[in-house]
């Protein structure tokens, strides 16, 4: 029997998302992504003595939202607490983040995956201040401290152990990437550290109750690391328990180059960190106008987009479903269609050729070099049949490498498509006369050789000739 049929993984995944406001939780040092080591880090980051702490307001509304977005409760009053640990990267010696009462409490996500939708517990999501980053590749035998992260603000999204599998997890990491980026409280560039992932992982015999000891593997940056990271733990874990041994309950971290996990530290629990209430900040009471009025701000979410794009475009599921899924996909294929008016040609070239190009060369679609004005442009030129289907993926091409818009290309290449029927009809003659042997064969019953005479036609034409003209002009041609 597969070991799979008698284990089962219980997975729950920690998300820190690192929100997208100018200054920090609670000091006015900014929050600017690439400065120079400790040049944004204020009194109040240094924890020098006397400094207090003030409140973000705008981290309550960005919390607030995403409660909204996963369908949960928001908590008012809402309070900090301090969670203690020494780490040099920690100069105060704690890190302010909420423990009774989080922002955010008791909701769900509803996913989809290959088996199906699901629907995941939301535990909690809690506001709470980043640590700063130690740096050891500058520094043989010793270790920087770069401070200019402490204090920026984060939400911890912490979901219950509802996740049966990697291919779960993934699908819940990518529904919370695309509701904060459309939500626009975070850029959720997972490589630069603004959506780090912990996954929780424990296995149980099928039909068990009780959960199995766990493990969390820290700050995996990127879907397939999570991915992959749950799958080699799983394994590990099953191994372990089949070999006579148990399963520690420890920090791990995943080795991308290895793909493996290794030990980092054993598990904290809760009462090792003293939480207690931070003396320093009173309770946050949050007035019903003012939830009220973060609400009525909320913009259109993928859900809605995904139905929206159904209903006002007829795009099927699939095509509204990956338009929907990337914020930056779906306004560019809303710009897309400014200037032209076919919905599904828009969609087919975006997931098509225009995804094909990023993914080649590693680009974001906000780094394309056809913009979503060219690739309209592009789409129109179809639509008025100036130029075929297969010749526009010529001129896609040459816009893509060279930045030329498509008239330019067109009418230097001499591409514009031949629409004149007496032309047309000229080419097929020609065709018809140059094939006398494959003409006879189709008069006396070999319907297949139809398809002979379209491409000798779209040959001489040089992929010029209307393909429906042709068509229809070749048909009572061959008939006669």
């Amino acid at each position: 029997m597969n070991n799979k049929d008698i284990w089962e993984p219980v997975i729950g995944l920690e998300i820190h998302v690192q929100l997208s406001t100018k200054s920090k939780l609670f000091s006015g040092a900014s929050t600017d992504f690439g400065a120079l080591p400790n040049t944004q880090a204020c009194n109040i980051d240094l924890a020098l003595p006397g400094v207090l702490p003030v409140l973000n307001e705008e981290v309550l509304r960005m919390a607030i939202m995403l409660g909204k977005a996963l369908n949960a409760n928001i908590n008012s009053p809402t309070a900090f607490a301090r969670k203690n640990y020494f780490y040099p990267d920690s100069p105060k010696g704690y890190q302010i983040s909420q423990m009774d009462k989080p922002i955010v409490e008791d909701g769900y996500l509803d996913i989809e995956t290959s088996k199906g939708k699901k629907r995941i517990g939301v535990t909690r999501a809690h506001l709470e201040e980043d640590a700063g980053k130690s740096l050891h590749e500058d520094f043989e035998g010793f270790s920087g401290i770069d401070l200019n992260r402490a204090g920026t603000p984060l939400l911890e999204i912490v979901s219950e152990p509802d996740i049966a599998s990697p291919e779960e997890a993934v699908a819940y990491l990518k529904s919370i990437h695309s509701i904060i980026r459309y939500l626009d409280i975070s850029d959720g560039n997972m490589a630069e550290g603004s959506m780090r992932c912990d996954a929780n992982v424990s296995v149980r015999k099928k039909g068990e109750e009780i959960l199995g000891t766990r493990t969390e593997t820290k700050n995996v940056n990127s879907f397939r690391f999570v991915e992959k990271a749950i799958e080699y733990e799983i394994k590990r874990q099953i191994h372990q328990l089949e070999s006579g041994n148990t399963i520690t309950q420890e920090t791990r971290l995943y080795d991308s180059q290895n793909n493996t996990t290794r030990p980092m530290r054993s598990k904290e629990f809760a009462n090792d960190y003293r939480y207690f209430p931070e003396p320093d900040l009173l309770p946050v009471k949050l007035e019903k106008e003012f939830i009220e009025e973060v609400l009525t701000s909320m913009p259109e979410m993928p859900t809605q987009k995904k139905e929206r794009f159904s209903t006002q475009f007829n795009l099927n599921e699939y095509d509204a479903d990956l338009l929907s899924a990337d914020k930056d996909f779906a306004d560019f294929f809303e710009e897309v269609l400014k200037f032209s008016v076919s919905p599904k040609i828009a969609a087919n070239w975006i997931m098509g050729e225009l995804s094909a190009e990023l993914n080649k060369e590693n680009l974001n679609i906000k780094d394309t070099k056809v913009s979503s004005k060219m690739l309209g442009q592009l789409i129109s030129r179809i639509e008025d049949s100036t130029i075929s289907g297969k010749i526009a993926k010529d001129v896609f091409t040459k816009m893509w490498s060279t930045g030329k818009d498509v008239d330019t290309i067109i009418e230097e290449e001499g591409l514009k498509q031949v629409t004149d029927d007496k032309e047309i009809e000229s080419l097929i003659d020609e065709v018809i006369q140059n094939n006398p042997e494959q003409l006879k064969q189709y008069q006396s019953g070999k319907d297949r050789l139809f398809g002979f005479f379209v491409g000798q036609v779209m040959k001489v034409s040089k992929g010029k000739a209307n393909p429906q003209q042709v068509n229809d002009i070749l048909k009572v041609k061959l008939e006669k």
